[in-house]
């Protein structure tokens, strides 16, 4: 089965811990993208992607596979109504990198099936949330990333 990879870079002007804290801890996830990321981050733990509206619809689920702090995340996605379906699963990785005084954030979200609509949902998406977390880090105003 082929399979495709979306790679987006940006360069905030933050610390690497900064990055990763807004990357899992939930109450600054809502802030910037409007939903928490839930999981206690440890390698083999689930982690689902929950509205943060009184709903707490769960959006996106997986299962943590690296987790090194302020360096690297690296977890399973899949929508919830595919999560007893491990081919329905892509993965997706978070690098955190320091470059002088900020931080090369690289998230590579690979092993997509292309005749899904996974690809066009997070080809759309990944650019807007991760516009908004450098806009938060770097203001403290995320952007209105669904407007």
């Amino acid at each position: 089965m082929s399979s495709e990879t979306f790679v987006y870079v940006t360069y905030i002007a933050t610390t690497p811990d900064r990055v990763w804290q807004a990357l899992i801890d939930g109450e600054l996830t809502r802030q910037y993208w409007g939903n928490e990321n839930v999981s206690d981050w440890k390698p083999g733990s689930k982690w689902e992607h929950v509205s943060g509206d009184e709903k707490r619809t769960v959006r996106v689920v997986g299962e943590v596979l690296e987790s090194v702090p302020d360096r690297r995340l690296v977890m399973t996605w899949a929508e919830p109504a595919n999560a007893a379906d491990r081919s329905a699963y892509s993965r997706v990785a978070m690098d955190i990198e320091p470059v002088g005084d900020m931080v090369r954030l690289t998230v590579t979200h690979d092993q997509l099936d292309p005749a899904s609509d996974m690809p066009r949902k997070i080809g759309n998406g990944w650019p807007r949330v991760l516009s908004s977390l450098k806009s938060f880090l770097e203001t403290g105003r995320p952007l209105k990333t669904w407007a």
